[in-house]
């Protein structure tokens, strides 16, 4: 899984936080996919992401209207690479969680 997300990265994405361009990422697929993968396997079980993967630059970018108003704003976060990797794989277990185990019905279905 690792080794897909890596190979299907956006390279026109801008770095993260760490200064690592995804294109390098993609391109050291190969180094890179073993490592992260024990990485992401020994967080798993404790639930524990590094620091450096949650953080995030937030900068307020202009929309519309009055500049003085707040809400004429939208934030956009700036994280690590390998943060959206992180997420990416963790949205993967929960999504496969829920279809095997039919967390959700169907609503359409009625029940009388």
């Amino acid at each position: 899984m690792v080794s897909d997300l890596l190979h299907h990265l956006d390279t026109h994405q801008s770095m993260g936080l760490d200064g690592i361009h995804p294109r390098v990422l993609r391109e050291l697929v190969e180094m890179l996919t073993k490592p992260l993968s024990i990485l992401y396997q020994q967080s798993w079980p404790t639930a524990e992401v590094p620091v450096d993967r949650r953080l995030a630059n937030v900068t307020p970018i202009y929309k519309k209207g009055r500049k003085e108003d707040p809400g004429n704003y939208r934030s956009v976060s700036l994280t690590l690479v390998l943060g959206r990797v992180t997420e990416q794989i963790t949205l993967s277990a929960i999504t496969w969680h829920v279809q095997d185990n039919q967390v959700i019905y169907d609503s359409r279905i009625l029940w009388f």
